[in-house]
């Protein structure tokens, strides 16, 4: 159980995030959107005002974007949003991957889309979005998959950047979510 906090501020919604250490000098701040309605919703009209106008396509991977995805799906008039799995389904055919590292996910994970979706990126202009992005390392993936379906990546979106992605200038994000010290 966390003993320290952080207390968030986006898109109109407070919320307390745990700090929780990740190594023995580098501990983060939980934030955990699945099951959070009212932060999601608030996230996604917010991301909304500020995404590429020229978006056609959103693209997230499996699985705390999913949530996100939908109701920036839903905000931006959308029909539907892309799911890039975690591995390759038994439904999926023609599918294609690339492997993902991130400092959340331990160990090196897959990032696939099926045919079907395949086509539905193709020429397309594809926003891809997560959660929060920190080293950057699921948005290159998502970048690279969307390359090989044939997408063109319009930006990138996300709820906190964490740590140095805050300086960066070629994300779009509600707000920066700092890095803190293990104890």
């Amino acid at each position: 159980m966390a003993d320290r906090f952080y207390e968030l501020q986006v898109a109109g919604v407070t919320r307390q995030l745990p700090i929780l250490n990740v190594t023995d000098k580098l501990a983060i701040a939980g934030f955990i959107m699945l099951g959070d309605v009212e932060l999601t919703t608030a996230c996604a009209k917010a991301l909304a005002k500020k995404v590429p106008a020229d978006t056609e396509v959103v693209l997230t991977a499996e699985t705390k974007g999913i949530p996100l995805a939908a109701d920036l799906a839903r905000a931006l008039g959308m029909k539907r949003y892309i799911v890039a799995r975690k591995s390759v389904k038994a439904y999926m055919e023609d599918a294609i991957w690339v492997e993902d590292v991130s400092i959340t996910t331990k160990g090196t994970q897959k990032l696939c889309l099926d045919g079907v979706d395949i086509d539905r990126l193709k020429g397309r202009k594809v926003l891809l979005l997560d959660d929060v992005i920190s080293t950057g390392g699921s948005m290159k993936a998502l970048a690279e998959l969307t390359e090989k379906a044939g997408g063109i990546v319009c930006g990138e979106a996300c709820v906190l950047a964490e740590g140095t992605a805050a300086k960066r200038d070629d994300i779009i994000f509600l707000s920066p979510l700092p890095l803190f010290e293990a104890e």
